[in-house]
């Protein structure tokens, strides 16, 4: 008997915020480094915006708006939402942002946490955050 192909379950959309404030220096925009041992000596590439995978049954702004919080901590919050459209991005993954004005301090920014197999195929799981920074 054939083994049944595997298919992924991960989201092909994602949607997210584009955080901003008026700041000292004009108009500041927050972006956030993933978190994990894959990201942790990469930074080209590797910003954007906190964003998460949607759901047959979940709405874009819900989402964005989930991940906002989940992603950043309770010392971040938003304001409302403005569509600010969709990218695909190179993987094929979509993403729908929304921009807001928010109030945050990249420094204290606390993300909420994944486990993974670190070192891989040690056997041993490690959890790590899934933005380890912010950056104005």
């Amino acid at each position: 008997m054939a083994a049944a192909k595997r298919t992924s379950r991960r989201s092909t959309s994602s949607a997210g915020i584009l955080a901003y404030r008026k700041g000292a220096r004009g108009l500041e925009v927050l972006l956030v480094h993933p978190g994990g041992p894959y990201w942790r000596k990469k930074d080209d590439g590797a910003w954007s915006i906190p964003k998460g995978e949607i759901d047959a049954n979940d709405a874009p702004e819900n989402v964005a708006r989930r991940e906002f919080a989940e992603e950043l901590g309770p010392s971040a919050s938003i304001g409302p939402l403005q569509a600010l459209g969709e990218v695909r991005q190179r993987g094929g993954k979509r993403v729908i942002a929304f921009a807001g004005e928010g109030h945050f301090d990249p420094a204290a920014l606390t993300s909420n946490t994944f486990d993974v197999e670190w070192p891989p195929r040690s056997g041993r799981r490690q959890s790590f955050p899934e933005v380890d920074r912010g950056m104005v």
